[in-house]
């Protein structure tokens, strides 16, 4: 393995002091934890905060900032971080008016992120939880009970951030929210596996002529490998799967998100949107907001998933308000 580490067992410590170091006037930290907070603390509002496992940069501590995420939890590689310190989160960002958890569904992070919840409740902290599982390809996984969460869970921060810096409520930001995950359908393919940098290893092992269909972003199975064809092609497959499960008649509108998964170029990813955006003309639909990018990673994995999210004239407005955060 040819990685730019240092010791294994201090990376996210390392991570979250040069992030830091490099975005001073954006975050800070809770001392002596692997938690990134806005420089300045917002008061009367809502809190939000997410996180999980690392790996997956800029998510999510890349959108803490005016505008998205009060905090971001860092667990270790491909680990859930622990109730603790989701706890910790939690007492550090409270304003008074409620913490918002958005949670990748993840059976892992699900029980950390609730427990946590329940702890701060105990204090007399009300906090509540949205749950994104925006994946199409597999149901009732070894790692979840339903779908999984994944890239899709951006526009969620984005969508939330911008709502709770108009006001919203925590009643009224969990209704929102339940509504953006609704309309909010993910699905991934990988031309190869990722090296867990703690290990030294391959998530998984595949053919130098195949591609996996589904996968999630620690490497979990999709639904089926097929032969390596055009970008085209594989855009069209994960297309028409995401597209028939968004409900979307003539006229909607939408956002689309074309996120790389660590080691695909811009080149590729421009190269899908070319075509994605064609798919969507064709369907006499309207894309509101297109993303290109990097978003929500799995080291360095070769890959890519479509987001598609249908928009109302609420999600549409909130999505295009002004953020101020390192990777949005």
């Amino acid at each position: 393995m040819k990685k730019l580490i240092n010791d294994k067992n201090n990376i996210v410590e390392e991570v979250v002091q040069g992030m830091i170091k490099a975005f001073p006037d954006k975050v800070s930290r809770v001392e002596n934890e692997p938690i990134i907070i806005r420089k300045n603390k917002k008061v009367n509002k809502v809190a939000l905060i997410s996180g999980g496992g690392s790996g997956h940069e800029p998510a999510h501590a890349g959108y803490v900032g005016y505008g998205m995420l009060d905090a971001a939890v860092c667990g270790e590689i491909f680990t859930s971080p622990g109730a603790d310190k989701v706890y910790n989160a939690i007492k550090a960002v409270d304003a008074g008016k409620g913490v918002l958890l958005i949670i990748k569904n993840y059976s892992g992070d699900v029980m950390n992120f609730e427990m946590a919840g329940e702890m701060a409740q105990a204090e007399g902290i009300t906090v509540k939880q949205v749950v994104v599982d925006d994946d199409i390809a597999v149901e009732n996984s070894t790692y979840t009970v339903g779908r999984r969460g994944i890239a899709g869970t951006i526009f969620v921060h984005k969508i939330l951030g911008a709502a709770a810096e108009k006001g919203y409520d925590l009643d009224k930001l969990v209704e929102l929210g339940n509504k953006v995950v609704k309309n909010l359908k993910t699905m991934g393919m990988s031309l190869k596996p990722c090296t867990v940098f703690t290990t030294g290893k391959e998530s998984f092992e595949i053919a130098d002529d195949e591609v996996e269909i589904g996968l999630g972003i620690h490497g979990e199975p999709g639904t089926h490998r097929e032969k390596m064809t055009t970008a085209n092609k594989f855009t069209e497959k994960l297309f028409e799967k995401v597209y028939a499960e968004s409900n979307a008649q003539k006229g909607d509108r939408f956002a689309i998100l074309v996120n790389g998964l660590g080691e695909t170029t811009l080149i590729e990813l421009f190269i899908i949107n070319n075509h994605l955006q064609d798919l969507l003309k064709g369907k006499e639909v309207e894309v509101a907001k297109t993303l290109v990018g990097n978003y929500m990673t799995s080291l360095d994995m070769g890959g890519f998933s479509i987001t598609l999210l249908k928009l109302d004239k609420e999600m549409e407005e909130l999505l295009n308000a002004e953020e101020d955060t390192i990777a949005f």
